[in-house]
């Protein structure tokens, strides 16, 4: 799939708007001359202090940015206001973060070796017969997760803030700092917090699909989805067919543009759907798919209701000058598959590698070069993994028919060992020509099927 022809994807590739000036630069250059930045080793050396960074946002992506910046000669501030947050995510982490982000084993809840893909008529396809005994996606809980990696961010040397971001003043020219306003509450003021600001050098908006970092530089809007999720705790013995399980619906009751799932937890699971186009419908869907999971978690008392945005494609701007976004707030979850905990920890390391580079360390000023040193890699990596499963949402996720040709699919042990080699390693695997042959045959033979089927549904519905 990825050697297919791939049109511009918007977002993953420079808009006219990240194309522009940095913020605090007022004189426009001719429009005939190429807009050039200087590197970052003609950018003055800092005398009798450290490069500062303000990471605002301390989930996975805030985390893992902060750590890298402290550990290497950065003086970081993270700031982040709710550091018990449960957010509704399934939760699900691909084999590679573990060992990428040093993740230790006692933080994962479940490995899942086995996955159901239910289609729309509930036929099941278990997936997961070509992973090889050590492979697993991990499953966690994102309060877990989260203060993990915001605690080794503090051991390595970054200031944790408890206080919410309110906005920021930009500079007016390359010297000055940005001035950040925001309300710390350290437990002494009770719930009403105290307002403070901070100076630093650059900023890295890590503060999820409502960012308010991009809105202070006008990063743009994007389309969203809204995730419902219900923690359901479940009797022991009905828990032990997801010791290692997790399941996926599919079907216009569960969501008309996404699935439902049911992730196993530590001592519970995690009952959810999502919808970009009814988000009115929410509540329906989220019913629906308990409901079709009835039998499997009956008896189960409901802990916790969660609900929150998903970016559905990048910004149009994720960076102007010193302020770079990355996670949520850059929009950088995947179609199809909605995930984004890794993709978030990974692009909030990666914008933390560029400014550690551009930087020399802390002992250099950087600019909106260094900065987009990191977008470029961002995108020349990521992009067609994105475009794929972006691809794959539109064939398969507009009607129920397409869907039953997805799952049936998804029982092919070909595209199965594609898929998980995909996703455990993030990588868009080049594969077999004779087996892409057959793939190519076997999916267009679904899609008639599928078709045919859509048909004779919609007569009976004259």
């Amino acid at each position: 799939m990825a050697s297919m022809a791939l049109k511009s994807f918007t977002g993953l590739r420079q808009s006219p708007q990240e194309q522009q000036h940095p913020h605090f630069i007022a004189q426009a250059l001719p429009r005939q001359q190429k807009f050039r930045v200087s590197a970052a080793k003609t950018s003055p050396k800092l005398t009798n202090r450290n490069l500062r960074v303000a990471v605002i946002g301390g989930g996975p992506a805030g985390g893992a940015a902060a750590e890298t910046l402290a550990k290497n000669g950065v003086e970081t501030f993270l700031i982040e206001r709710k550091l018990d947050n449960c957010k509704p995510c399934g939760g699900a982490i691909p084999l590679c973060m573990v060992g990428e982000f040093d993740l230790p084993l006692d933080i994962i809840d479940r490995k899942v070796t086995k996955m159901k893909m239910i289609s729309p008529s509930n036929v099941a396809v278990d997936i997961g017969q070509t992973l090889k005994p050590h492979e697993y996606i991990g499953m966690v809980r994102r309060e877990v997760l989260d203060a993990y990696l915001r605690e080794r961010a503090e051991k390595n040397g970054a200031s944790v803030i408890n206080g919410l971001f309110m906005k920021m003043d930009l500079p007016r020219n390359f010297e000055q700092p940005y001035v950040l306003y925001y309300t710390e509450y350290d437990g002494t003021k009770g719930g009403v917090g105290e307002k403070r600001t901070l100076e630093v050098d650059a900023v890295i908006g890590a503060d999820g699909a409502n960012s308010r970092v991009a809105k202070s530089i006008n990063a743009g809007d994007y389309d969203y989805a809204i995730a419902f999720q219900e923690r359901v705790k479940i009797p022991d013995e009905k828990m032990v067919y997801y010791e290692n399980l997790a399941e996926m619906y599919v079907g216009d009751d569960v969501s008309p543009d996404f699935y439902g799932w049911v992730f196993p937890k530590c001592d519970h699971v995690a009952v959810g759907t999502g919808t970009v186009t009814h988000k009115g419908d929410i509540k329906k869907f989220q019913l629906a798919t308990r409901n079709r999971a009835k039998d499997k978690i009956l008896g189960g008392k409901i802990i916790r209701v969660e609900a929150h945005p998903i970016p559905e494609h990048p910004r149009p701007r994720r960076l102007s000058g010193r302020v770079a976004l990355v996670g949520d707030a850059a929009g950088y979850v995947t179609k199809c598959s909605g995930e984004g905990i890794y993709f978030a920890a990974k692009s909030g390391r990666m914008c933390a590698e560029a400014i550690i580079e551009g930087s020399e360390n802390g002992t250099r000023m950087i600019d909106e070069g260094d900065l987009r040193k990191y977008l470029e890699k961002w995108d020349k990596t990521y992009w067609p993994t994105y475009k794929v499963l972006d691809v794959l949402q539109k064939v398969f996720y507009r009607s129920n028919p397409a869907r039953e040709a997805f799952v049936e699919m998804c029982a092919d042990e070909y595209v199965q060992k594609m898929t998980f080699d995909s996703y455990l390693y993030k990588r868009v695997v080049p594969g077999n020509p004779l087996e892409d042959l057959k793939l190519a045959v076997n999916t267009i033979g679904s899609l008639v099927r599928a078709n045919a089927l859509r048909r004779e549904m919609d007569k009976l519905t004259i």
